[in-house]
């Protein structure tokens, strides 16, 4: 599906499915851009939840800016790259249909979701099918070494009762609400409350692995064969929440000794601020998810983050977090915030600088640099301001 662009030219949509394959030709139109004398092409993804339609439009308003913000010698082209995100389009209402469409070979699991969600039975027998179809939904197997398993969030696998509990808190203090304000002092409606958010949590666990797998299996091979035909153009990546994980895994799909990005820059980033980290300052010698791949970025790596991300704040700790024997999934627990949150964390030689910082003495030239971009960022979804758009150019140099 083709959509349009209209606030900047030229401009190509990428395609991938959730598998990270796309249509024939996608190279061979990127690499197009620059015989027509283009020498810099930014690249843009969006994040969880996003129809293609959704995602033209976010593309149309982020990038509006580009041609103020560039130089007068830049010569861009742009890009933006749609995947399957889309799961669970209500935050308040759970959109079942949607959820089925995405996974239809679990429809079954997902109509026997909306069933208990709309009856919320007290019995804890009705929690633990929900829990249960929970993992199903996420594809998680259910078995003896579950519990074991070191790559399975908490929340899949805890005491429905309790976990559902602590979402129900998470909801309310993200909120601002009390439980007597959000459930009438109906403490069966507030553990349905939390199992619905645990469902949204499901689905973004899910959609957290996917973009991994676009970004490494797609886009990866993608700019390595764009480099290829096109040697001289300078890949900028720029990707907003999930999108922003998604543009991190695609450094480790390159090419060995392909270097086309030239800078990177990630927008409220949906995963873990250790995960270029060579090791996690917790725990045994454990490495971050994505160790030393901002070595591939002959540019710096930039981090926007904001402290009003309460997406990132409150619930991607909640849904991110391994350990089971915690007394509550809130808290304090810097193991488990996002790079959206505060920056990349545990690599040596990383900057940080305001946003005011960035746009007045400009960026380093290469390394790990984290923005702190609380100034114009007010929640998740905050990222069409032509001060973000000055730091992709500043991280490009080609302001």
């Amino acid at each position: 599906m083709t959509t349009t662009v209209t606030s900047v030219e030229p401009y190509h949509e990428i395609v991938f499915d959730k598998d990270g394959d796309g249509p024939a030709g996608q190279a061979d139109a990127l690499a197009a851009l620059a015989r027509r004398g283009r020498t810099d092409l930014v690249l843009f993804t969006h994040g969880w939840n996003n129809t293609p339609s959704q995602a033209a439009g976010l593309f149309d308003r982020f990038f509006a800016p580009f041609p103020r913000v560039a130089g007068a010698s830049a010569r861009l082209a742009y890009a933006g790259l749609v995947w399957p995100s889309i799961m669970f389009s209500d935050e308040q209402v759970p959109d079942y249909a949607a959820v089925a469409a995405t996974v239809p070979e679990r429809a079954a699991a997902v109509a026997r979701l909306a069933e208990l969600a709309e009856a919320e039975p007290a019995d804890d027998a009705s929690l633990a099918e929900f829990a249960r179809l929970l993992r199903e939904l996420a594809g998680v197997p259910d078995g003896p070494g579950l519990a074991a398993g070191s790559d399975v969030p908490g929340f899949l696998v805890g005491d429905p009762r309790a976990v559902y509990a602590m979402f129900a808190d998470a909801h309310e203090t993200a909120t601002g609400a009390g439980a007597a304000e959000l459930f009438g002092g109906d403490p069966v409606k507030r553990l349905w409350r939390g199992a619905k958010e645990a469902l949204r949590q499901a689905t973004y666990y899910t959609m957290k692995r996917r973009a991994g797998v676009v970004g490494e299996r797609g886009l990866g091979p993608l700019l390595g064969e764009l480099a290829r035909k096109a040697p001289n153009v300078r890949v900028h990546l720029t990707g907003h929440s999930f999108g922003a994980r998604l543009i991190a895994h695609a450094l480790g799909g390159l090419p060995e000794g392909v270097r086309p990005v030239k800078s990177v820059t990630l927008l409220q980033g949906a995963f873990s601020h250790y995960a270029f980290a060579d090791r996690v300052p917790y725990g045994s010698a454990q490495a971050g998810s994505l160790p030393g791949l901002q070595a591939r970025v002959d540019g710096p790596l930039v981090a926007c983050h904001s402290r009003h991300d309460t997406a990132l704040g409150i619930f991607y700790p909640l849904a991110s977090r391994l350990a089971r024997d915690d007394d509550s999934l809130l808290g304090d627990d810097r193991r488990w915030w996002a790079v959206g949150h505060d920056g990349v964390q545990a690599v040596p030689g990383t900057s940080a600088v305001t946003l005011a910082a960035a746009l007045h003495d400009g960026l380093p030239a290469s390394g790990c640099v984290n923005v702190d971009a609380a100034a114009v960022v007010s929640e998740h979804s905050d990222i069409c301001h032509e001060e973000l758009a000055r730091v992709v150019a500043r991280a490009g140099r080609f302001a």
